[in-house]
């Protein structure tokens, strides 16, 4: 059934557009990068924020500020670096879950355990993602193999 408010063109530019993003999505490891840049976003936050629960104010600001900015934007990095150079992805597995460790104690215990549990779990997914046989197969270079 056609869209009556859609025009034809929108729709198939909107098609073709899914469809290379889901392209571009399984030629990487997309899901273990999402984790791991969402796992340092509330690293960054805690230290900074004043949280209120009615009449009492809890602030977490310390000596871990630096820390978990560090940190926070170290995972940030990383998962972005899973996105766009997924031949990196071991070491930014390896990387992540190191960081996401080291939040523990350093950061406010991980963001409350907000940060650490994603970084470890994007961390695990990068470290374990392999290419699908399609991308595997394809030289980088575009040519033939070599015999």
């Amino acid at each position: 059934m056609k869209s009556p408010t859609m025009p034809a063109e929108w729709r198939d530019a909107l098609s073709r557009t899914r469809q290379d993003f889901r392209i571009w999505r399984d030629t990487r490891p997309f899901w273990a990068g999402l984790i791991t840049l969402s796992a340092g976003l509330p690293i960054i936050y805690f230290p900074y924020a004043h949280l209120s629960w009615g009449s009492v104010t809890l602030a977490l600001s310390s000596t871990a500020g630096a820390a978990s900015l560090v940190i926070g934007v170290l995972l940030v990095v990383l998962g972005l670096l899973l996105w766009f150079q997924q031949n990196a992805r071991l070491f930014a597995g390896v990387a992540a879950i190191l960081m996401s460790l080291i939040a523990l104690p350093l950061a406010n215990f991980g963001g409350l355990l907000l940060g650490t549990l994603p970084g470890l779990i994007g961390g695990s997914l990068a470290c374990a993602w392999t290419a699908s046989d399609d991308t595997a197969a394809q030289p980088a270079d575009g040519g033939p193999h070599a015999p």
